[in-house]
């Protein structure tokens, strides 16, 4: 049983008013009670005027006065939008709550990351899986085997049409989208990953094989362009022993978002990130380049 929160909300300032900023940041972040929406900021005002409004937030009229009205500052944006402001935001001594991949390339992440390192500030990644349950179990159980290879997908039809067809996403395709999630899973589950070559397009399917530390092999199979009647996300592990089978097919997504606005809003509040943080986004971030070359 979640402990109640006993200390002040953290004032979290959304870039961003798109699909995804309402359907989930916004939403989250003004349920309290470990933070408040305190103020919404996007390139189209009115946009941001009618997401703050649902929620009791104010407009801001600029980034920079987003900033002083708010102690963190969460990304709802494209990847090239978040690297550019995550580095302003981190410099001026917030709190990020940054969106996967950090940037639209190594370069751009690498900025991001250097500037929380140099600047201090805590950061955390919507990594939006690794905040549920059952994923936890999984991972806690792979740590305990000894993975010989490993099969994995995350398949959806959501780059067909509908919100979540957005233009980076047309642009880049399922391996800057979706990629981060699988290799996050891998590189825990079977160990550390060494290398990774991929193959196919990223707008249509994409393939993965990546080389672990101990020798394991494991293929990661993406795709946002095919039609399916739910998303599937599903990592086999095989060794000497079980096998063992992570699928979200059956999972709530909603548990998700408690947890992570818990552990963002302690992480605040303490001063420590959790492993979940810039750093790890920007290993991920050098394994999708991996796989771009």
């Amino acid at each position: 049983m979640t402990e109640p929160w006993t200390d002040d909300p953290v004032r979290v300032g959304l870039v961003g008013a798109g699909p995804w900023a309402r359907a989930m940041h916004a939403r989250m972040l003004a349920a309290g009670p470990e933070t408040v929406l305190s103020s919404v900021w996007a390139r189209r005002p009115e946009a941001a005027a009618e997401v703050a409004a649902r929620y009791g937030a104010r407009a801001a009229a600029s980034f920079d006065e987003l900033l002083e009205g708010c102690e963190a500052v969460a990304f709802a944006v494209p990847p090239a939008v978040q690297a550019e402001l995550a580095v302003r935001a981190a410099r001026a001594g917030r709190a990020l709550l940054l969106e996967k991949p950090l940037g639209p390339d190594l370069t751009a992440a690498r900025a991001v990351a250097d500037a929380v390192a140099e600047s201090g500030a805590v950061s955390q990644l919507v990594l939006s899986k690794r905040y549920h349950p059952a994923t936890r179990d999984f991972l806690a159980r792979a740590g305990r085997l000894t993975v010989t290879g490993a099969r994995s997908c995350y398949l959806h039809g959501a780059f067909l049409g509908g919100d979540q067809a957005t233009a980076w996403r047309l642009e880049h395709g399922a391996l800057l989208d979706l990629g981060p999630h699988l290799l996050d899973l891998l590189d825990l589950a079977v160990g550390p990953i060494t290398s990774v070559r991929g193959a196919g397009d990223p707008r249509r399917w994409t393939e993965l094989t990546c080389e672990h530390e101990g020798g394991a092999t494991s293929q990661a199979s993406l795709s946002g362009a095919v039609r399916l009647p739910r998303a599937r996300t599903r990592v086999e592990l095989y060794g000497e022993r079980e096998e063992l089978v992570y699928d979200t097919a059956d999972i709530d997504h909603e548990e998700c978002w408690p947890v992570l606005r818990r552990e963002f809003a302690t992480a605040v509040r303490t001063g420590r990130a959790s492993d979940i943080d810039a750093r790890r986004g920007l290993r991920l971030q050098e394994l999708l380049e991996q796989a771009l070359r």
